[in-house]
């Protein structure tokens, strides 16, 4: 099985919600970091997803950060709300 991770740049412009973190997020860029395995068997290469994980601010250490597993159409509906969202 073989896996490879993409990593991206993500900003959110203004403060945030996303599914499967309890706490209001504050606006800024995260890195997302999405894992896929290889489906095997076909002539040509094809991935599926397997993870998706965002690395925000630690909620009990200030200053340092951790990695939360999320769903990928939970990041597609923050970011679709923060581009929504009124300007201030």
């Amino acid at each position: 099985m073989t896996i490879r991770s993409r990593r991206e740049a993500v900003t959110f412009r203004h403060p945030f919600r996303i599914r499967g973190i309890e706490r209001l997020l504050p606006a800024g860029t995260y890195d997302v970091v999405t894992d896929e395995e290889a489906i095997e068997g076909l002539s040509f290469p094809a991935y599926r997803r397997v993870a998706t994980m965002i690395t925000v601010p630690s909620e009990n250490v200030r200053g340092s950060m951790e990695m939360v597993s999320i769903g990928s159409i939970d990041l597609a509906n923050a970011q679709a709300a923060d581009a929504s969202a009124v300007n201030d």
